[in-house]
């Protein structure tokens, strides 16, 4: 997952509102949003080749989602940060339990921001600076840097979310997710990976012949505890390939 922005209002009707995308290689195999049938209490999409996942929830109201951290030349870690998500929708320890213990082992893993919560709170950690965060109410948003650090693609996301907050339509949510125009040389960040990956990297939606955005998902959660979890799979250019619906 390479941008997730999101409002957190806990005391409003619609407490999260979130749209995101998941970019990487189209050759990795991977399933689509489903109930886990070895842990029927998780509903995401699942990394075949690790076995974790980047975005999902649970029967119990718990939320988790994941991006990496872009660190060219940085050796891989020893674990894959996929199971930060799928450990914390598997589990019953308190949120600050769980990050403490995430914190405590971030360096086996590369580097990633990871977003965890419940019906009540929400909380943020960067494997590279492990002090976990609770969130306060806002809008906030996490590419493949630091949390907010402003990406051009991540402030016209944050922007177009602010947009539809008060009638957050799901096609609405995917039209900005479906945003392939790169940013301007001159706004690109400078992460190591040369002009031409900088541009291809910096549109909201990735399409490519080997690398691009793999999934956009829109989540939508009320104070009643019901929530809308929507999927759209994607292959190589950004040809569709499907669409997951879940209300739970």
């Amino acid at each position: 997952m390479c941008l997730i922005v999101f409002a957190w209002r806990p005391t409003h009707a619609q407490p999260l509102i979130l749209a995101a995308n998941r970019d990487e290689f189209y050759a990795r195999p991977t399933l689509p949003l489903a109930q886990w049938e070895e842990a029927p209490q998780i509903y995401a999409g699942r990394d075949l080749e690790a076995g974790g996942t980047w975005l999902g929830i649970n029967a119990d109201g718990r939320f988790a989602a994941l991006t990496n951290i872009r660190e060219p030349g940085k050796p891989p870690g020893r674990r894959s940060r996929g199971e930060l998500v799928a450990g914390f929708l598997n589990n019953e320890l308190a949120i600050d339990e769980y990050l403490r213990g995430v914190a405590a082992r971030s360096a086996e893993y590369g580097g990633f921001n990871v977003l965890v919560g419940d019906r009540e709170q929400l909380h943020f950690l960067n494997g590279n600076d492990p002090t976990p965060r609770r969130l306060e109410a806002g809008i906030y948003g996490v590419s493949n840097a630091g949390f907010d650090t402003p990406w051009p693609k991540l402030v016209k996301a944050k922007a177009a979310l602010s947009d539809h907050l008060d009638n957050p339509d799901p096609e609405a949510l995917f039209g900005f997710l479906s945003d392939h125009a790169p940013a301007p040389d001159a706004e690109l960040p400078s992460t190591g990976v040369g002009l031409a990956t900088e541009k291809l990297l910096s549109s909201v939606f990735i399409a490519s012949p080997n690398y691009g955005t793999r999934a956009s998902t829109v989540l939508l959660v009320n104070a009643d505890g019901s929530r809308r979890l929507i999927e759209r799979s994607f292959g190589p250019y950004g040809g569709r390939l499907g669409e997951v619906d879940l209300q739970v």
